[in-house]
């Protein structure tokens, strides 16, 4: 990776307990302004952040391995985005690309175009947020085959809106009371290689492909949505074979194959998008978090017969692809070209993988160590059986937390740690981390 100049020092520094009398006092007033129901991981609260690290409002500076859950991959404040960002906004801020157009929409399309893998014509729409991919993802593919059947898939997360809280498995949190929900969305079993013990990817698709045969019938499945590693779900990395077999289905059957890249994309597995690892070319990709550097702006990119089908007005919105976030897209995008950030994730991959994997050899209480590039996660189970124990992943969490490492949890059964870190940590810091979450997970075991 090309050399980087960090504006803050990459180091894990505590100068109070965790969260400081400063966190403290702001959560004081959160409670009386901020709605109870929006939660966060950790109780404390940024002031800045650079590279690696995150500075907290009591001087605390934290290591990020959690990227805002994936976001930030060229780090929290990369100079380029930064830079575009205000000169972006001392031209204008807004105009509605449906009513006054502007060159950055445009040229975020054709950038995401040619990255897009496939040597079919491509087109591209943006909007604010992944759901908002998701959702009108599935519009063009209802319009397109004119049939109303979506397959999605068990652990999937796709979104907080209506047709996305259907598609999303987990109940709690995100749909727990929030129904009813969207119609004609059915849920297919996933390939999850430690809990489908003997299962090939091969297999797993057949599975899938029975249900969905004998179930709905294919001439009814206007989609499959499917997130090539699973996110929210667990950093579920499906067996070899399992996404090629079901694209092929779906391409034999005039089913939209939609990849849900919103958290794989853009670097963070090693290859500019998921798919790619297994040569599938998706109809249609949806995209957001690392696609502007922490702007918000998302994305679908698709098969040109697919999109152009849909009517004039058909998509869009008020802020989709609003010029200062495009700016942003562009800046960031040149960001990952410059210091090859696909080849940075598959380094740091290479350096956490076979430390995690030497952990789960000592310890019995790590059920599974996957991931690909820096999409990586230890599920942790009761000691010497595979049975989720989401008391120890919360405790793992907290105590890396006081130790200065910001982690994330995930999974259906909410067991499983991630690891996100931005994709310009330093070797030195990664390993600084790296050496904490493995003294919290032995300190929690025992």
């Amino acid at each position: 990776m090309t050399e980087i100049a960090y504006r803050l020092p990459q180091k894990r520094t505590l100068v109070t307990a965790l969260p400081g009398p400063e966190s403290v006092r702001i959560a004081e007033r959160r409670r009386a302004a901020v709605a109870g129901g929006v939660g966060s991981s950790v109780p404390v609260y940024a002031a800045d952040a650079d590279g690696g690290v995150i500075l907290d409002v009591d001087g605390n500076s934290l290591i990020d391995l959690g990227s805002g859950i994936a976001v930030t991959s060229v780090g929290a404040s990369d100079p380029r985005v930064a830079a575009a960002v205000a000169t972006q906004a001392a031209r204008f801020t807004h105009t509605c690309f449906m009513v006054t157009p502007y060159e950055g929409y445009v040229a975020v399309a054709e950038r995401l175009n040619a990255l897009n893998p496939g040597d079919h014509e491509k087109r591209t729409v943006l909007f604010n947020s992944g759901a908002e991919a998701v959702e009108n993802a599935i519009k063009v593919a209802r319009l397109a085959t004119g049939r109303d059947a979506v397959v999605a898939f068990d652990h999937a997360y796709h979104g907080r809106t209506n047709l996305t809280m259907a598609l999303t498995a987990k109940s709690m949190p995100y749909k727990k009371d929030f129904g009813p929900f969207a119609p004609e969305v059915y849920r297919m079993p996933m390939s999850y290689p430690y809990r489908d013990a003997g299962v090939d990817g091969a297999a797993a698709a057949r599975r899938a492909i029975d249900q969905m045969e004998k179930q709905l019938g294919a001439d009814a499945v206007a989609a499959i949505i499917i997130e090539p590693i699973q996110g929210e779900g667990g950093f579920i990395v499906p067996a070899p074979g399992f996404l090629p077999a079901l694209q092929e289905w779906a391409n034999a059957n005039g089913v939209v194959f939609i990849a849900d890249e919103v958290q794989t994309g853009f670097a963070r597995t090693g290859t500019w998008f998921a798919c790619e690892d297994e040569g599938v070319a998706p109809d249609v990709i949806t995209m957001a978090k690392g696609i502007a550097g922490g702007m918000p702006l998302s994305a679908i990119t698709g098969r040109a017969d697919l999109l152009d089908a849909v009517h004039p007005g058909g998509l869009g919105g008020t802020y989709g692809g609003n010029p200062v976030a495009c700016a942003a897209a562009l800046a960031a995008l040149d960001t990952m070209t410059e210091l090859d950030l696909p080849a940075r994730a598959r380094a740091i991959g290479e350096r956490a993988l076979p430390r995690l994997r030497a952990l789960a050899g000592e310890l019995d209480v790590i059920g599974d160590v996957r991931g690909r590039g820096a999409m990586l996660a230890i599920e942790l189970v009761r000691p010497g059986t595979s049975e989720p124990d989401p008391e120890l992943t919360k405790a793992v969490a907290a105590k890396a937390l006081a130790a200065g490492v910001v982690v994330l949890t995930c999974g259906t059964y909410g067991n499983v740690i991630r690891l996100l870190p931005p994709l310009v940590i330093g070797d030195e810091l990664l390993d600084d981390a790296l050496t904490v979450l493995e003294a919290a997970v032995r300190e929690a075991a025992a």
